[in-house]
């Protein structure tokens, strides 16, 4: 029968069309989406041929109305006749909507054509729309948004006019609107997932426009329609207060509001880590921002741009998008617990970074990108709060730095190898080091952020410093107070206290570079006096430390100075040949220290040596008892003249230093000692006494005890003659006497 032929042809068709479809292995994965697309189609034609078996009786039932009615001519018969047929005929509320309409059409005296116009047009609509939607739905799926958007507009403009015209007949008819809206619904549905599509295009654009530049022109395209529809239905509203429903969808604005959520997203998703899981967190986080932000402009300038009309200005408003999110990021950054070195790298990228040729001042965003007209990232106001945190962070660091360092090097003195020597072979300690080498690297990152900081950490270094200095004098004054206790502890004490003494002369050495370095010229004045200051400090720590390496020189003369001026020293002992070599043993150690230092010991050890000798003359431990005595006894004074002559000069070879006059006024004792002639006595003393002005009567006393021949009364006269004797010293003299005490007899030493 015809039946089964049709059918057999059918499934014939249908074996032929999915054979078709599944010719490849890979188009297995889309059964599934084959099986709904036949569905779609077949409700699709179901759907159709109902409404046009229901149009058609609808048609041919009002063809019989229109003739029998035209015969009547009685008006309101026909309206309500064709009110009443057409829900008989139609039974749906759609048609129901349209037997109404029909009738304002018939009230509106539109002509038999216009009549049969909308008649026709509304039937065309009631028929395409479920059919419409599902092809729109389609194309929406398969990513062919023009056509998708086509069709959408022709939707939107039969539901747009066919509402119009329901509002142009009865505008306050709010029930017959919504039967409209509501046959339409799937159409707004429509219009949003279109919407979500583009959405996802924009948001995507810096990517699209490398990959599928056609992609995002067809997006912008499709906004710039609907931009149109939206002026002109806003001018329609004008005209006669009807816009329809969704209506303006202003997606032009949407456009650029997704834009800056999605460059505000992008700038807050750089932060890969925390501070807990990486110290350099922020320096990360903040080059990543940079990278991101220079190649997302080239890509907007050289590539986006092309793909918008001009006056959408597209690459200033991303700039000015991108300078905002970065502005905002920079702030919340700005509120953080920051630490110190936290603030620098923040300051760095706002104050410098942003602005140089790494970023907004490359050459190839010129010249659409001014730097100059840039506005700051972050207030001035929060600059000055974040360098304020800065400077009182750096502070309390310095000052937990230079302790720990101090600390740190105390421990070394008290080690049992040698402190290290520099590559001239002076001993020194890592201390000054260490110090400058912090004090380099924060203004190194000051630098970074500019010269006034620069100056400021400059000024809080060295102001520190000058605490600091104070606390290491403090130190190396204990460190001598604790060996003094046990000479034997610590076992390097002589070492350690010649690398404090070197220190010293790195020290300023290295305030001397800092400043050079890091200091105007013209802010020279306000440091002179804190630099005066840590110098004199130096000069302190310095010489306390020289001196007390000569008092380890002096208590372990001291038995041998004791021997002095003594019957054992006359009848022959070694004491200077000993002390000589205990000197010259030292100063092995001693040519470890630095000039000038090691130069002022050679002038104090020769200076102590002789003042010590003169102090034994004075102590009258010998009075020589004939002239044979006071010529053995001057004679050798003479000899040990010479001797400490020689040692010192050896001991400051290349020194330039005068070691002559020193051992000179021991000789000039001797003369007086020696002087065989009494008579000559007082010629001789006055000739001492104006060579070295400093001596007193009770060493003139002392004197001529020791030579042992002068009464009480000659003591006396010469004594008194003496006093109204002129005075010749030499220019270079350095008064010596002064130090030496003379001991008075006392009680117990009368009695004996």
């Amino acid at each position: 029968s015809t039946m089964e032929e049709t059918d057999r042809e059918a499934v014939a068709t249908a074996v032929q069309r999915v054979a078709g479809m599944l010719q490849r292995p890979d188009q297995l994965d889309k059964v599934e989406q084959y099986r709904r697309r036949e569905a779609r189609k077949k409700a699709s034609v179901e759907a159709r041929l109902k409404v046009q078996s229901l149009i058609n009786l609808s048609v041919c039932g009002c063809q019989v109305m229109s003739r029998t009615l035209n015969l009547t001519g009685n008006e309101e018969l026909r309206k309500n006749h064709l009110h009443i047929t057409f829900r008989e005929v139609a039974g749906n509320h759609l048609i129901y909507i349209e037997s109404k309409l029909c009738c304002k059409i018939f009230k509106s005296g539109l002509s038999h054509h216009q009549t049969q116009s909308v008649w026709f047009f509304f039937f065309f609509a009631f028929l395409s729309v479920p059919e419409i939607v599902r092809e729109t739905q389609d194309l929406i799926e398969r990513g062919e948004l023009l056509q998708a958007h086509r069709k959408l507009m022709d939707l939107e403009c039969s539901r747009d006019n066919l509402m119009y015209e329901q509002y142009r007949m009865d505008s306050k008819n709010t029930h017959d609107m919504n039967l409209i809206h509501t046959y339409f619904g799937d159409m707004q549905k429509l219009s949003e997932e279109l919407a979500k599509q583009l959405w996802m295009v924009v948001q995507r654009s810096l990517v699209t426009v490398r990959r599928d530049p056609t992609l995002l022109v067809s997006v912008v395209r499709i906004i710039e329609r609907e931009e149109k529809i939206d002026r002109r239905m806003l001018d329609r509203k004008k005209q006669t207060g009807f816009i329809p429903p969704g209506r303006p969808k202003k997606w032009k604005e949407k456009m650029f509001n997704i834009l800056e959520r999605t460059v505000s997203t992008r700038i807050e998703g750089t932060q890969a880590d925390t501070r807990e899981s990486d110290k350099m967190w922020l320096v990360r986080h903040l080059e990543i921002i940079r990278k991101y932000v220079l190649d997302d402009l080239l890509v907007a300038k050289t590539l986006l741009d092309q793909c918008f009309p001009t006056h959408y200005d597209i690459f200033n408003k991303l700039l000015n998008m991108y300078h905002q999110a970065l502005s905002t990021r920079m702030q919340e950054l700005a509120a953080e617990d920051l630490e110190a070195n936290e603030i620098v790298s923040l300051l760095t990228w706002v104050l410098n970074t942003y602005k140089s040729t790494e970023m907004m001042g490359n050459s190839e965003l010129s010249p659409e990108v001014d730097v100059n007209s840039l506005n700051p990232l972050i207030s001035q106001n929060v600059v000055d709060q974040l360098l304020s945190k800065y400077m009182s962070t750096l502070t309390s660091n310095i000052i937990g730095w230079l302790r720990k360092a101090l600390e740190t090097d105390k421990k070394d003195w008290i080690k049992e190898t040698e402190p290290e020597a520099d590559q001239d072979g002076y001993y020194q300690t890592t201390l000054p080091a260490i110090v400058f080498q912090m004090f380099e690297q924060n203004l190194q990152v000051a630098a970074q952020i500019n010269e006034d900081l620069k100056t400021k950490v400059l000024l809080l270094c060295l102001q520190q410093m000058n605490s600091f200095l104070t606390r290491y004098k403090d130190e190396a004054q204990l460190y001598k107070e604790e060996h003094l206790k046990n000479r034997q502890y610590p076992q390097c004490y002589v070492q350690y206290m010649i690398a404090v003494i070197n220190n010293c002369q790195t020290f300023k050495e290295s305030i001397i570079s800092l400043k050079r370095k890091y200091l105007k010229i013209e802010m020279e004045d306000t440091l002179s006096s804190s630099h005066t200051s840590m110098d004199a400090t130096l000069d302190i720590i310095a010489k306390e430390g020289c001196s007390s390496l000569l008092d380890e020189v002096f208590m372990d003369l001291e038995p041998h100075l004791n021997e002095l001026m003594t019957k054992k020293w006359l009848m022959g002992s070694n004491a200077v040949g000993t002390i000589c070599v205990t000197v010259e043993d030292y100063f092995n150690d001693f040519a470890k220290i630095k000039k000038p230092y090691k130069k002022t010991m050679t002038i104090e050890a020769h200076r102590r040596v002789v003042v010590e000798y003169i102090r034994a003359i004075m102590l009258k431990r010998i009075s020589f008892k004939n002239a044979e005595e006071r010529k053995e006894g001057a004679e050798r004074m003479i000899k040990e003249a010479e001797q400490f002559r020689f040692l010192f000069k050896k001991l400051a070879a290349g020194s330039g230093e005068d070691t002559e006059g020193l051992c000179d006024i021991i000789e000039a004792i001797a003369e007086v000692i020696k002087l065989t002639d009494p008579s000559l006595l007082y010629l001789e003393v006055s000739t001492l006494v104006s060579k070295y002005p400093d001596i007193r009567d009770d060493h003139i006393a002392a004197l001529l005890t020791v030579r042992g021949d002068a009464s009480r009364d000659m003591k006396q006269t010469i004594i008194e003659t003496l006093d109204q004797g002129p005075s010749q010293p030499n220019p270079n003299y350095v008064p010596i006497f002064k130090e030496i005490t003379v001991p008075t007899l006392t009680v117990p030493k009368l009695l004996k």
